[in-house]
């Protein structure tokens, strides 16, 4: 009965492992990346001055001021209330300015990393003061954009005229914003009673917990509340996203260590165990149970390493290394070094000692701990085929969002890898049909290492498009692939060899119909010089904005720039709406328009699927009477459209970063989880298209 335990146990800790990190890391829609703390300072006689003071995270940069009309959100200083003082010169800064030229906007964008400080001089003209005024500022980083964003800075006091100094009566937390007394428009109807601070004892005061009834408020007397949170519902959405890209990280990982399977490091050694063990053993049944417990201690082996990497990394740093140019620079690279060792230029291989000593302590030992290293030999003598394999795969799910997909991926691998030894134990007459390992193997080798070349050309593009350098454009990049399928098919065929191949081998009839799969596939891939789609590859192309010569022009403009417009448009024409929360001076907006909307596929979803509607969120529209809010527990003040369209976004959908793009159906509820700055043309497509199939 040791054995049937000894396979208990392993399962069990195999089901605890998974159980204990069964858990996913959900990105934040809802970004505060600068924070800001504001004083008042005396500089001189009667002078002083404002500061606002702001720490910037990492990865994120605050535009600097005066950029033009054209750029991007300039840090401005904006009054609304100056009593006895008076502003002197413009708005300064102190902080280590940035300045680089941008493609998109065509013009030189200068900008703060790290911290920064805005200074407004003021000049106090007479001895009480009552200010009013706020920063307004943009922030980006390399995928997304805040809105304008304000810092309001409120104080009332007065100046000690012997010696010069300030003293507050009242400070940011003490001073009451006095709101308009009209509701802005038909369309928040009712908002007005959202936050509004009353001068009479009776005022209501709206805590941060009910967002959802302020929103229900804005559509007072309304009957379809298109104004309605639905936040909740949008992370079921995500949910089943991320659950059904867990299942297609288990998948791949599952066609990783079938792959491994047949490479000459693996092949050979599983007739030669599974004899080790029914030699050991007399005992057939207890043959069995070991071999599945060898099995089994593959598994455990496997998925320890993915939840090291796991709970090294985490999902958020996996996803920040798969878009960091060095590090796709580093996989290219990494790449195609395991590309030339299936091609034949050397082996990689771990040191022999080790294996030695791993094998030798599992023949000095017995039980479980035996069986167990026996399965790290077999891990450490097959790394040469497996290593580039697992890399491969660890690679591709880094651009998950969940931290469990290290984990899962190698579960699957292992699964794969360890299912050939479970069986041929149990039917060791199952050994005498399996293939010889032979030169079929090293055909295995190299049209893994063609597979690896091409990806390695993804990775390089991803850097390519960082740093822009344009030495990866579409064409380049498609000429590369059509020539690297094209050779593997060529391969396939006999017609090119590499050192490790056999100077007879012949083409059978398998590798006749995979020369045939990659010769086609080239042969595909061929109208993409001129600007074709390729939709089936998409995903893995630069963007078509690189492409130098197109056949095809598409264009795609939002039909509507007022919410509640489109949403009556919508519900007459029988349509979904897309609503894209974007800006005038969002880069990434600009970015995703120019390489995604730019698809003929994409044009056309949105040109004639949906109602596209456009919220400018840094629209500087004057509304025709300013609306006070409560939210977090902050006063704010809707001046702007674009005030407006962003308090939509962040009451609404729970989200403050652009580009933000979700469908909704004519009733404003979520037909699929929304979606941000991701250039994959392929992923845009199927988010589309499920929100059409959704609706249905």
């Amino acid at each position: 009965m040791r054995g049937k335990d000894y396979a208990k146990t392993t399962l069990r800790i195999v089901l605890l492992l998974v159980a204990l990190f069964s858990y996913v890391t959900i990105k934040a829609d809802y970004m505060e990346p600068v924070h800001f703390t504001t004083k008042l300072v005396m500089t001189g006689d009667h002078e002083g001055q404002i500061e606002f003071s702001g720490t910037i995270d990492k990865g994120w940069h605050v535009y600097s001021t005066e950029l033009g009309a054209s750029g991007p959100i300039s840090a401005t200083f904006n009054s609304i209330k100056m009593d006895g003082v008076e502003t002197v010169e413009k708005l300064t800064y102190k902080g280590k300015e940035i300045s680089s030229f941008d493609d998109m906007f065509g013009m030189k964008l200068r900008y703060f990393k790290d911290n920064v400080t805005f200074i407004q001089k003021l000049k106090f003209t007479k001895e009480e003061y009552n200010i009013t005024c706020y920063l307004e500022y943009g922030a980006c980083n390399d995928e997304m954009c805040m809105p304008p964003t304000q810092v309001t800075f409120l104080r009332q006091g007065k100046i000690d005229q012997n010696t010069n100094t300030l003293h507050n009566v009242a400070k940011e937390e003490d001073v009451t914003i006095v709101p308009a007394k009209q509701p802005l428009d038909s369309t928040l109807q009712g908002m007005d009673t959202i936050g509004r601070k009353e001068t009479d004892s009776t005022r209501k005061e709206v805590s941060d917990t009910t967002n959802r009834q302020e929103a229900d408020t804005l559509s007072t007397g309304r009957s379809n509340n298109l104004w309605k949170p639905v936040i909740s519902e949008l992370n079921e959405f995500d949910n089943k996203d991320i659950e059904g890209s867990l299942l297609y990280v288990f998948l791949g990982g599952l066609a990783g260590g079938f792959l491994a399977l047949l490479t000459p490091c693996v092949w050979p050694i599983i007739p030669m165990t599974i004899s080790f063990f029914l030699k050991r053993n007399k005992d057939r049944r207890k043959a069995i149970r070991d071999a599945t417990t060898y099995g089994l201690s593959i598994v455990v082996i496997y998925v320890v390493l993915g939840l090291a990497i796991s709970l090294l990394f985490g999902a958020s740093a996996l996803n920040a290394l798969s878009t960091n140019a060095i590090f796709n620079i580093f996989l290219c690279l990494l790449l195609i070094v395991f590309a030339a060792s299936f091609f034949g230029a050397f082996e990689i291989v771990l040191p022999s000692s080790w294996g030695n000593k791993v094998n030798e302590k599992s023949e000095s030992t017995s039980g479980l701990i035996s069986i167990f290293l026996m399965a790290f030999t077999l891990t450490l003598v097959s790394f040469s085929c497996t290593g580039p394999i697992i890399g491969f795969l660890l690679v591709a799910v880094s651009t998950q969002e969940s931290i469990l997909s290290p984990t899962i991926g190698m579960l699957g691998f292992a699964i794969a890898l360890a299912i050939p030894f479970t069986i041929f134990a149990m039917f060791p007459s199952l050994l005498k049909s399996v293939p010889k390992s032979g030169g079929w193997m090293n055909v295995v080798k190299v049209v893994l290492g063609f597979i690896e070349l091409a990806f390695a050309f993804k990775f390089l593009s991803v850097a390519d498009l960082a740093y822009g350098w344009h030495i990866l454009d579409r064409e380049t990049f498609l000429s590369l692939w059509i020539v690297i399928f094209a050779l593997l098919g060529a391969y396939l065929l006999g017609w090119l060899k590499f050192p490790h191949d056999t100077s007879d081998r012949k083409t059978n009839v398998p590798q006749f119909f995979l020369a045939l799969i990659s010769l086609a596939f080239s042969v595909y891939m061929i109208p993409g010089l001129w600007g074709a789609p390729l939709k089936g590859i998409s995903a893995f192309t630069p963007p078509m904005n690189t492409q130098d010569f197109k056949l095809q022009k598409v264009n795609v403009e939002p039909r509507f720039l007022d919410f509640e417009s489109g949403m009556s448009a919508a519900k007459t024409e029988g349509k979904p709406v897309m609503i894209d929360f974007t800006g005038y001076g969002c880069v990434n907006c600009r970015k995703m328009e120019a390489a995604v909307w730019s698809d003929a596929t994409v044009a056309g979803l949105l040109n004639n699927k949906y109602v596209l509607i456009s919220l400018y969120v840094d629209d500087k529209t004057p509304l025709p009477e300013p609306i006070s809010v409560k939210e977090k527990g902050h006063d704010r003040l809707l001046r702007t459209v674009g005030d407006k369209w962003s308090y939509l976004q962040r009451v609404k959908f729970g989200s403050n970063t652009q580009p933000f793009y979700v469908l909704i159906d004519s009733n404003g509820m979520p037909l699929n989880a929304s979606r941000s700055y991701d250039e994959d043309i392929a992923e845009y497509i199927e988010f589309l298209q499920t929100g059409l199939n959704n609706l249905k």
